[in-house]
């Protein structure tokens, strides 16, 4: 078993030619996308080959405090040591890096695009930062049709198609594979029709309302959704598409974390949804089908007031500063207008009483097969 590390160690040096474009390949290019590339690939067409982009990196950070993070964004970087030392990617050229967060509209969209050796495009969407404003952007799509987001990876995606000719594959992690999934769907139809395969890598989902266009259902064959067995984000929304479930090595929402995903050979270890995300999953489905749109809405803007209210930009920032951050939060908190608190209070009783009540059909569920089980040993 391996990690993307470990996959990069051992197949590294198989060309393209030898063992075509896989699902692990898409994992690799997803989280590197988490790379900041700013200052060394720009938002025109330029390219610039891999070698170049790892050597200045990590001439403006440090290795050492890479791999000894715990954070998936931050280890991404060292990808590019592993992608170089085989042929497999070493020829990989990095082009239209865009990063762009837009606290008034409450956007946050990343993206680059990657040339392979295969002559196709890998065009990836990062997912959620530690930004403020990107997580409450991901908050925002369980009760708008579309965000500001979803809109410039349309627009980023169209641009590429237009520039650069031949296949093309899109993919992300996170809310970046919902960015990719959306922006296949309502691209140019003539760009749609390049496109070889979607990956969503624990990304949520949509609304009904999108699902519902035909634009996504002609995309939707196209799309390859992976998971880890106690997925939470992904479980987000729904997608109409069945999800490869795969083994990581971690356990909880630390599986979110696609560098614990499991992999033998050139594929990921598959398993079955775990109890645990079983329960999840259903959980945060009763819940939502509970709330409308403008419970859903003043939950999410009061929610993200407090953390507003620290005047930070990213939660590492609230977090170092605790102290000073917890006591803007809790005056935020006090002075909240009374229906405000009423709907906080009723949303968070609500996850509650679902989670309940999906705990008490399983219970249910389990009792029943036990007796069953019972009455035919007697």
């Amino acid at each position: 078993m391996a990690d993307i590390f470990g996959y990069l160690k051992r197949r590294g040096g198989i060309s393209f030619a030898e063992d075509p474009f896989n699902e692990v390949d898409n994992l690799v290019l997803a989280v590197l996308s988490y790379t900041d590339l700013n200052g060394i690939v720009d938002d025109s067409f330029n390219k610039v080959d891999l070698e170049t982009a790892d050597r200045e990196y990590f001439e403006k950070h440090s290795r050492r405090k890479a791999r000894k993070s715990i954070f998936h964004f931050v280890r991404a970087p060292l990808l590019m040591d592993y992608m170089l030392k085989g042929g497999r990617f070493r020829d990989t050229l990095l082009t239209k890096y865009v990063d762009i967060v837009n606290s008034d509209k409450d956007m946050q969209m990343a993206a680059v695009t990657f040339l392979l050796s295969d002559g196709s495009a890998y065009v990836a969407f990062r997912g959620t930062d530690t930004t403020v404003t990107g997580w409450k952007e991901d908050f925002k799509m369980s009760y708008l049709p579309e965000t500001e987001g979803q809109l410039s990876a349309v627009r980023y995606l169209n641009e590429v198609g237009k520039e650069i000719p031949g296949p093309i594959r899109v993919g992300g992690h996170s809310k970046g594979g919902n960015f990719a999934v959306y922006a296949a769907a309502f691209c140019d139809r003539e760009i749609q029709d390049r496109i070889i395969t979607v990956y969503t890598n624990d990304g949520p989902g949509f609304r009904s309302e999108v699902m519902e266009r035909d634009a996504y259902k002609r995309i939707l064959p196209k799309v390859v959704s992976i998971i880890p067995d106690t997925s939470v984000v992904g479980m987000l929304l729904t997608s109409n598409v069945g999800p490869i479930v795969v083994k990581s090595k971690d356990i909880g929402l630390m599986q979110h974390d696609a560098m614990t995903w499991m992999i033998r050979r050139n594929r990921f270890m598959q398993t079955k949804q775990s109890a645990a995300g079983s329960f999840i999953s259903s959980s945060q489905k009763e819940w939502l089908s509970n709330l409308d749109d403008e419970s859903r809405e003043m939950f999410v803007n009061t929610l993200f007031s407090f953390f507003e209210a620290t005047g930070m930009s990213t939660f590492g920032e609230i977090i170092v500063n605790g102290r000073t951050s917890t006591k803007k939060m809790l005056v935020t908190m006090k002075n909240l207008p009374k229906e405000k608190q009423a709907v906080m209070v009723s949303v968070m009783g609500g996850l509650l009483q679902s989670s309940r009540h999906v705990a008490a059909g399983r219970i249910r569920i389990i009792r029943n097969r036990y007796r069953r089980t019972d009455r035919r040993k007697k």
